[in-house]
């Protein structure tokens, strides 16, 4: 065996046991699951959170110990292609089972009965709700996604984060959390207006998504570096790595979010119109917020 094929064949012995990311997930999987167990044995199995839920949950857990601990991690420190499939995971996979599974309430059925009140009263304050819902509204959720997958993709950031082990996992963590705000933005919406933005961000991300994709698969010129002396372990120039790594991005991507877009636009068709009733009401609503603007624009008499 020559030297290329030990430095290949030792990469995919190579798992990562980063202590802090073990820590997150058996954090995160221990609270679950204890939190879980509470609330099944006060409200009765499958109510409070549905086996749906939870199997999203498990399938979102293991999607990241995919990405970050299995070879997957090593690999992509070798292979453009594969770095990018590791992002995808945490994007595009790991990042709406999350949204489906809604684990914050069962994490704080972990928490001693105190502090589970205590999380409850922060959750239900304003400046918490006002901030959660400026975070998830449509257009800051898709531009926060937006702007955290081209800009570590601008070849000085992406080098930064190969070259360090910190700025990486701060790399992993805005891709992390962007995306869940973006899938919250869309799976989350719970009005016919609401999925019907949804939808709309949907096809933007997908559009400028695979844009990225294939300025990166269709390019003449490697943009990274750091892969001109490992790609060759695959049989593969760093150009040809490049370009597998945007069809990634490009086409199994789009697939993934044509697929969530029907989902949702099927949900939006199946969302029953507002009653005639309703509809008055909200006529009604309408016509004295109007009225109400008229009469302060009055001029005050003296």
């Amino acid at each position: 065996m020559n030297l290329p094929d030990v430095a290949l064949a030792s990469t995919y012995d190579d798992w990562s046991f980063e202590p802090w990311v073990l820590a997150c997930l058996a954090l995160s999987a221990g609270l679950y699951l204890l939190g879980l167990a509470r609330l099944w044995r006060r409200a009765g199995v499958g109510r409070g959170a549905g086996a749906t839920q939870a199997l999203a949950f498990a399938a979102g857990w293991s999607t990241l110990v995919a990405a970050l601990v299995t070879p997957i991690d090593a690999l992509g420190a070798r292979f453009f292609s594969v770095h990018m499939v590791q992002h995808e995971l945490l994007m595009i996979v790991a990042a709406p089972l999350f949204v489906l599974a809604r684990p914050l309430g069962i994490w704080s059925w972990a928490l001693p009965k105190p502090a589970r009140r205590a999380v409850g009263w922060l959750l239900h304050r304003t400046a918490w709700r006002a901030g959660w819902r400026f975070m998830t509204a449509p257009l800051v959720a898709w531009t926060l996604h937006a702007a955290a997958l081209w800009i570590w993709h601008v070849p000085r950031f992406f080098e930064a984060a190969l070259a360090s082990e910190a700025v990486h996992a701060f790399q992993h963590i805005a891709f992390l959390l962007t995306a869940l705000l973006f899938w919250w933005s869309v799976l989350g919406a719970t009005t016919r207006r609401a999925q019907g933005i949804g939808l709309l961000s949907l096809f933007a991300t997908m559009v400028h998504s695979g844009a990225l994709g294939a300025l990166l698969a269709l390019s003449s010129v490697p943009w990274y570096a750091s892969y001109a002396n490992t790609a060759g372990l695959f049989g593969l120039t760093a150009l040809e790595d490049q370009q597998l790594g945007g069809l990634v991005m490009w086409v199994p991507t789009g697939l993934i979010y044509v697929a969530a877009g029907l989902a949702v636009a099927a949900r939006w068709l199946a969302a029953p119109a507002p009653s005639a009733r309703t509809r008055r009401r909200l006529a009604v609503r309408r016509a004295e917020t109007i009225a109400r603007r008229e009469l302060r624009s009055l001029p005050r008499s003296p």
